[in-house]
């Protein structure tokens, strides 16, 4: 028998963003969809076009740039949101929308306020409504592990007859244990007369650390034929179905699965750090397949096999998922063909050439600093200069600090603030304190500092480092990301980052969740 296509849905730019801190600028989500399809996603899940504005315009210009991919919408099932999904899509090659409604008892009666009856009535209605827009129309039981069965019955039999070519069962809470949810999904399958007429889709949550079993067992168990899911496992509370790891276990055991996939799996690792750079947050160095560790050995016995024979301890070759990306590139004697080209090679386009004038700037100022270039610097590089070019509000310009045992750190920043120049000093227990005092001596942001982490962005003492700065006020949480050589310019970077985004009016609220 010939093996079926199991469907990569990547919910990233819309789901993955909910991770507090982790909204994206649209070129930001423009440089990530644009990995997605060389990594071959079937569909990018590009935001919530009702959410805001922003949301809107980043949909829109995905939408109108991606060829290869389905563009997907997220919408709540009501005429107004499917309304704006269809105009954030119009310029899509091929498009979808993707629209939703709780229907467990829990969410109908506390979150709706809504009636069984007036659910029923409304998912019917907006899938009838959508499907004037594509052919294309994805509808999700929020909620659905936690509905009544006869119910889900009822409602997904509805929106099925009235069109909608996929069904997803979304298990939004993390509630599902594997055996259960993947029979649960079968006895839908099995119940509803229609169910042959619409693909299957799984939608998990990580919230007991079982998403990725939740879904296989979705797919092999209940049928589903397409993963809803993100890269690096990104998502609010604990996260969502990792893509990397739904991918490389089809692929490894292809022997159980009997699927295929469209995905360039030597992809997945660029993809990974790429995501990891925007968002501010960091790898875990044993998270399978794009940890730093997915693939060392430590164990003198696990070493002794792997040099006599790889897979007496490696199930994957490192690179088949992409890790033979972190190669030295360029140096400071490279021209700026070489560093053009490299670009294009790690695919990240920029508008003009002055854009990419000023990044070859930054990055012969780094090789004068740093003997080797890696792609992940180039990667960091770029992201800066993007920032810096965004009519944000603060810009780092220089600083000065001084660290002595025994004394208090102290330190004097220049940076610009709605176009001129401050210089501002200030004292800490660290340089680091010392920093952002000297810089909240004049922001007077009151935010909250929530997080500072460090990561390195290669290996070796000359790794530049990448700082994140999570900062919070009123009731938002914004994560700034910088990166130098010397790590306290980094946070100086990264904090400044992170008040852009609070000082920015477009941010949205992250939308609600499937």
């Amino acid at each position: 028998m010939s093996a079926e296509k199991l469907i990569i849905f990547d919910t990233t730019l819309r789901d993955g963003e909910q991770s507090p801190g982790a909204s994206m600028t649209k070129e930001e989500k423009i440089r990530i969809a644009r990995q997605l399809e060389r990594m071959k996603v079937d569909v990018i899940e590009a935001g919530f076009a009702a959410a805001s504005p922003g949301d809107f315009e980043s949909i829109k210009a995905i939408a109108g740039l991606i060829k290869d991919s389905v563009i997907c919408s997220l919408s709540r099932a009501n005429d107004r949101d499917i309304a704006r999904a269809a105009e954030a899509l119009a310029p899509a090659r091929r498009k979808r929308i993707h629209t939703f409604i709780a229907t467990s008892p829990l969410h109908m009666e506390k979150k709706l306020r809504m009636t069984p009856d007036q659910v029923f009535e409304q998912a019917r209605l907006a899938v009838r409504y959508a499907r004037q827009f594509t052919d294309d129309v994805e509808f999700s039981p929020e909620d659905g592990s936690r509905s009544d069965m006869d119910f889900l019955c009822r409602v997904l039999e509805a929106v099925i007859t009235e069109g909608a070519t996929t069904i997803n069962f979304a298990d939004t809470v993390g509630y599902g244990v594997p055996e259960l949810y993947g029979n649960m999904l079968k006895s839908l399958r099995e119940r509803i007369p229609n169910s042959d007429k619409a693909i299957w889709s799984v939608h998990c949550h990580n919230d007991l650390g079982m998403a990725v079993a939740n879904s296989l067992a979705g797919v092999m168990i209940g049928g589903a034929r397409q993963v809803e899911c993100t890269i690096n496992g990104l998502g609010e509370r604990a996260g969502n179905t990792a893509l990397e790891e739904i991918v490389m276990a089809v692929r490894t055991r292809r022997d159980h699965f009997n699927l295929t996939l469209g995905i360039d799996a030597s992809q997945i690792v660029p993809t990974s750090k790429l995501v990891s750079q925007i968002t501010g947050f960091a790898v875990q160095p044993n998270k399978a397949v794009v940890g730093a560790n997915a693939f060392a050995h430590a164990s003198g016995i696990h070493q002794d096999g792997v040099l006599k024979a790889r897979d007496t301890y490696e199930i994957m070759r490192a690179e088949d998922v992409g890790w033979t990306a972190n190669k030295i590139v360029l140096g400071k004697l490279s021209g700026r063909n070489a560093f053009k080209q490299r670009l294009e090679e790690l695919g990240i386009t920029l508008e003009s050439e002055g854009e990419v004038n000023a990044a070859f700037a930054r990055f012969k100022e780094l090789a004068d600093r740093k003997s080797e270039i890696f792609d992940e610097d180039i990667m960091a590089l770029v992201s800066d200069e993007q920032h810096s070019h965004e009519g944000e509000h603060y810009g780092f310009v220089s600083l000065s600090q001084h660290s002595e045992t025994g004394e208090r750190p102290s330190a004097k920043i220049i940076f610009t603030a709605g176009g001129k120049e401050v210089s501002c000093s200030g004292q800490g227990n660290g340089p680091v304190d010392a920093i952002v005092n000297a810089i909240e001596s004049n922001a007077a942001s009151g935010a909250e500092l929530l997080l500072f982490s460090v990561n390195a962005i290669t290996t070796g003492t000359q790794s530049q480092g990448e700082v994140t700065m999570r900062l919070a006020k009123s009731g938002r949480i914004v994560n700034g990301v910088g990166s130098d050589l010397d790590i306290v310019v980094a946070s100086a970077k990264a904090y400044l980052s992170a008040l852009n985004k609070l000082y920015s009016k477009s941010d949205k609220l992250n939308p609600q969740q499937v």
